[in-house]
This record gives C-alpha cells, structure tokens and sequence, in this order.
C-alpha cells in the first residue's frame, strides 16, 4: 500500500490529538506559575525545581491537563528531612493556589495536588551527579528530562504523540500496574531510536520477544544475549539511556508487547482511523453471559469485595497474586480453573473472576501411596487411612491405593472453607496482606449468571471487563 494513504491517514488523527492553542496556554501558564512558586520557596534549603513530563516537550495528549514538579535537593540533606520539607513545600504551594492535595506514596511520599480539572505532582528528589549515585528512583528522573531536551527535536513531537495516542487505543499506554504498558518516555525514546511514527509501526512489526533497543550503544551487540538474561522474562528490553541497568521497558507484559505488534502490523496492511480511536466497547448482557456459558459449558465463580485504601500500584499486582493464589488452591483440590482475570474500580468493588471447567467432582476420589516396596512407607500409609477409606487398600502397579470420600464436590465450597479464616491465617495461606486485610471482614461469592450479570448495574465497567474477558484479541 502506498505511504501516501498511510500518511494521509495520520494527518486526520494529528488534527484530533494536538491540543488547542487555549488548553496549552492554560497549562503553560499553571506550571509556570506553580515552578515559580516552587523554586521561591526551595531557595530556602539550596534547592530548585524542574518541570518534568510531556509537558516539557510537547508530547501531551489533549484532555490530559498534567505536569509533574520534581523539587532537587543537596545530598547533604537528610533524607526524611528532605521529603518532610518536599511534602511542605507543595503543601503550601498548592494551598496557596487554591486547590486541593493528597499525600502519596513511592519510594518518597509527594503531593498530588489538583486546582480546578489540572493535576499536578510535586515529587522531591536529589540531586546527584551520575545515576550510578541514586539513591531513589526519582532521583533518576532529571537525567530523563535532560537527555529528552537534548535529544528529541521539536519537529518529532507530533509523532510521538501519535505514537502514545495509538498506544492508548489499544490500551496500553502506561507503565502503571493496572495497564502494564508503554510510557511516555519509551514511546519518547522509541520515536528518537526509529525517527518517525511510521518507522517505528515498521520496527514493531518485526520485533522478538527480548528485543533489544540501546540508543546510546552502551552494550555491544555480542553483549546482547547476556543483557537478555539479566533481564529475563522481560518481552521488550529499552535500556536506558541515562542508566545502562536500567530497562526502561520492564513494565511492559507479554500481553502488551504482542498487542503492540499485532496492531502495528494490522496499521501497516490496512492503516484507518479507528485504530487511534476505537469504539466503545459495551457491557455485556445478561443473555451474552447466557450464551457465552452455553458454548462454553464452563461455570464462573465470582470472588468479590471491598477494595484497600490503597495505591492502584499495589492493589493491582495483590490482586493478580490473589488470583494466582486462589487457582493453586483449587488446583490442590482437583479444581481445574480454565482462565481467571481480576477486576477492580479501585473504590467499592474488587473481584477475581474464575472460568472453571467443571465445578462439581465426584464423591470419591483417588489417593495413590507409596510403592510396595517401601516397606515402612506401606506400614505407615495402611495404618493411617484403612478405617478413612471407603475402597481398598488395594495396588496399582507398585503402588498403594485407596479411595476416600471427597472433602469438598464444589470449587466454591473449598474456596469459603479456605477464605474463612483469620487475618493472619489468610496471610499464612499466602494470600497477600491488603487482599487478606478485606476478605477477613467480608466477601461474597457469586456464581449466579443473573447475579453476575448484575454486578453491571452497579459497575459498567465490570460489564466492559467481561466483554473483553470472553471476547479476546485475534492476535497474530
């Protein structure tokens, strides 16, 4: 296909995703009002602020009203003292503004602060001279913005913003724990590597899982098979320009990556519109649900609850290991999960979704002992089960069989004999600590279709979230 209908095709989506002259002289004007007010009262402690972001070079995406202050102080100062006096800081400064904050948690505490429809973060960190002297994360996020100033030029702002709108539309814009995607600065510093948004849909297409991309050559290309191993598991490996351990892709999943890739190569054979803005998707009916459990022949359980106050950085990841958690345990009992998926909103509703593929065993089952010719192994195994068992002792082989009564026939009668405990027994089970926290005062297992399916009145999103459960990606 011509690059010309590719082309013309991006010239329609840049209309749509450039913000108008009013929502940039707005921004501009907030954060410089915001920096000065920051940088008057850092002087104090030899201290200055940055404006961190896309605001900074221009890859923002209208509607999205952001900037992130980065205050940088002297190592000579205290730690705790310079995240006391950083938290201060944009206290003061967003009070005096008129708008409203909230403390947040990374590896250093920072102010979220909001004034009208505009969000900021006010995040102190160090200064330091090399990335080899971090002493947080945030620490590092200077050299980011020093290294994008100098090296992405001004005309390549449209393409990344491309880039980042396309992401997005696939939904996997951002290294957030709920997304697990691409950020803005790998998709900034794609866009340098490759020089245009075309060429970097081309360099996707022909990506491997463990992809290696060092802009600055750090590693040789005979190192690459190493730098593979260090960062292992991991499909997508940018390393960092400002720091050569570092891959600034290690959020991005599997999932993700080859979402990516099949939707670059879709772009390339049949490039439109719609694929920058997609339609959207509907919650799924009840008579889909129906339908879908008809073909399938499967039973879904729905595990729900009242999420932790916690960050979305944290909740997301418990609850995927909640939900790994819970498939052991039911596979320790002959349970066999066919898929699972974990939703929440992050306020009121919290859920694990388990497709089982039959949710009622027999009332027998089968417990193999130890070979014939263990002999203190055959001595013990007769004595502890003959008055347990309802078949046997008998042998298969060279090994020691009996048939018990089955304990638990349902998957959901296992699941509440396992989650009806304790706090600390939960956590014992290996249920992560915020999740265990709520299930130890409430949870519901729901298992009716209709009682599923109503879990969408309440939440159209968890209606959105079975649609996209049941109706998966043709990936290629």
């Amino acid at each position: 296909m011509p690059k010309t209908k590719k082309e013309a095709v991006l010239k329609k989506v840049l209309k749509k995703i450039v913000p108008k002259k009013s929502e940039q002289k707005r921004l501009k004007a907030l954060a410089n009002r915001v920096i000065e007010m920051v940088n008057k009262e850092s002087a104090k402690y030899s201290a200055y602020a940055i404006i961190a972001g896309s605001l900074t070079r221009d890859t923002w995406l209208p509607g999205k009203e952001e900037f992130d202050i980065f205050i940088l102080f002297p190592t000579s100062l205290p730690e705790e003292q310079m995240e006391k006096i950083g938290v201060e800081i944009g206290k003061s400064v967003i009070k005096k503004l008129g708008g409203k904050y909230r403390i947040e948690y990374a590896e250093h505490p920072y102010v979220c602060g909001y004034i009208k429809k505009m969000h900021m973060d006010i995040v102190p960190c160090f200064e330091i001279d090399s990335t080899e002297h971090l002493k947080s994360a945030v620490d590092r996020t200077p050299f980011h913005v020093r290294y994008i100033e100098k090296k992405l030029p001004i005309e390549l702002a449209n393409e990344v913003r491309m880039l980042k709108q396309f992401c997005k539309a696939q939904g996997i814009y951002g290294a957030d724990a709920k997304t697990e995607g691409f950020s803005g600065y790998v998709c900034e510093l794609l866009t340098i590597k490759y020089g245009s948004f075309l060429n970097v849909m081309e360099a996707i297409a022909g990506w491997r899982a463990g992809f290696v991309i060092d802009i600055e050559e750090i590693y040789k290309k005979e190192e690459y098979e190493g730098v593979r191993k260090r960062f292992k598991g991991q499909p997508l490996i940018v390393i960092d320009p400002t720091d050569a351990n570092r891959n600034t892709a290690a959020a991005v999943s599997p999932r993700s990556f080859q979402i990516l890739r099949s939707a670059a190569k879709r772009f390339l054979d049949s490039p439109s519109e719609k694929m920058f803005f997609p339609t959207k998707k509907k919650p799924l009916k009840l008579s889909e649900l129906k339908k879908m459990q008809k073909t399938r022949e499967t039973e879904l359980i729905v595990i729900k609850f009242r999420p932790s106050a916690v960050v979305p950085d944290i909740l997301w990841p418990q609850l995927r290991r909640f939900a790994q958690r819970l498939e052991s345990i039911l596979k320790e009992n002959e349970f066999i999960v066919l898929r699972k998926d974990v939703y929440t909103n992050e306020k009121d509703l919290a859920s694990v979704l388990l497709e089982m593929e039959t949710n009622l065993l027999p009332p027998v089952r089968k417990h193999i002992g130890p070979s014939i010719f263990d002999e203190s192994g055959s001595k013990n195994f007769i004595k502890k089960y003959k008055s347990l068992t309802i078949n046997g002792p008998f042998v298969e082989g060279e090994f020691w069989v009996i048939e018990l009564k089955r304990k638990f026939r349902t998957a959901q009668d296992k699941l509440k004999d396992s989650l009806n405990d304790s706090l600390e027994i939960l956590k014992a089970k290996g249920i992560p600590s915020h999740i265990a926290k709520q299930i130890s005062k409430k949870y519901t297992i729901v298992t009716d279709i209709k009682k599923i399916a109503g879990l969408t009145k309440k939440d159209k999103q968890f209606g959105v979230f079975l649609r996209e459960y049941f109706e998966k990606e043709g990936l290629t």
